[in-house]
């Protein structure tokens, strides 16, 4: 299969662009930087210039592919009306082009769309108003097309996806303790945290490619949801820091926002059997806690 890729420069994207071309696929990247393109190019991938607001480029490179895998997501989170335009602008047009075809169209979002609170599966619908909210109008835009000849899915990624040079979520958690001398937890710390080897999820998205049927909602999940309070214990041990609780008042001020003292206090348990069942993908790599162990994230280094 040739896949045009948007976001396979990225953090996760590299990853997902070599599993699919040592599975026989060929790739071509959408790169809007020189350094983008060479790092495309590296990995063995065809390059495409432009960018997810140029629609024509976006037409011609769906139009030359026998799929479109869609992980790319800029812009100004500041301005998310701008972000949620840009996306699905560029999703309703890998579709039309797609349409009639039979094609995949596999668009990513995140586990965070979800119910928070109890543990959700695919089958429960996403909140349009929730913490991720701002992903939901890209995921119908997407599901749409599965009533118009699009072999169209959705791919959520748990909200980390570790693995060497992370710099998401735990790498930002990571500094924090660092700065502030302390491993810290919101309230009892009881509240669970998904996560995905970036190894596995890239398994899953080729499978989603390969085989995946239209309409499917797919959870990139491994570990349903650690307890936050074993990850904040893990990094303190791996710094030689105390941990400590804080209340939801302290968490505002403590992290670099109080959208990240909010994060990290949310109950996210999300489930992925029905993925698995579905693809028959069945992660295998290390978990988290292993990560955060023998990975590189508590190795002595300065913040990014």
């Amino acid at each position: 299969m040739h896949v045009f890729v948007t976001g396979g420069s990225g953090q996760t994207g590299p990853t997902v662009v070599a599993e699919l071309i040592a599975a026989g696929h060929t790739v071509t990247g959408l790169a809007r930087s020189e350094d983008s393109a060479a790092k495309l190019r590296r990995l063995g991938a065809a390059v495409h210039h432009g960018s997810l607001d140029d629609l024509d480029s976006l037409r011609r490179g769906a139009a030359a592919a026998d799929g479109v895998l869609h992980m790319g997501y800029g812009g100004d989170f500041a301005k998310p009306e701008e972000m949620v335009r840009r996306d699905t602008n560029a999703i309703d047009t890998f579709g039309r082009v797609l349409e009639g075809s039979g094609k995949p169209l596999i668009v990513t979002s995140g586990t965070l769309v979800m119910p928070l609170g109890r543990e959700s599966s695919e089958t429960d619908e996403p909140l349009a108003d929730g913490i991720a909210g701002f992903r939901v109008a890209g995921e119908r835009t997407c599901l749409a097309f599965a009533d118009r000849g699009v072999r169209a899915c959705v791919v959520r990624l748990a909200p980390t996806v570790h693995g060497p040079n992370d710099h998401g979520f735990i790498p930002m958690l990571i500094a924090t303790a660092r700065k502030t001398g302390v491993s810290a937890y919101v309230g009892g710390g009881r509240n669970r945290w998904p996560a995905v080897h970036r190894q596995d999820a890239a398994v899953l998205f080729r499978l989603a490619l390969e085989k995946a049927p239209a309409g499917s909602a797919l959870h990139g999940v491994a570990e349903t949801g650690i307890v936050f309070k074993d990850i904040a214990e893990t990094i303190g041990r791996g710094l030689g820091l105390p941990t400590a609780s804080l209340s939801e008042e302290q968490a505002a001020t403590h992290y670099v926002s109080p959208f990240m003292g909010m994060l990290y206090g949310i109950d996210a348990p999300v489930s992925s059997t029905r993925t698995q069942q579905r693809l028959g993908w069945t992660p295998s790599r290390e978990g988290l806690l292993q990560d955060l162990v023998r990975g590189d994230y508590l190795t002595a280094r300065q913040e990014k």
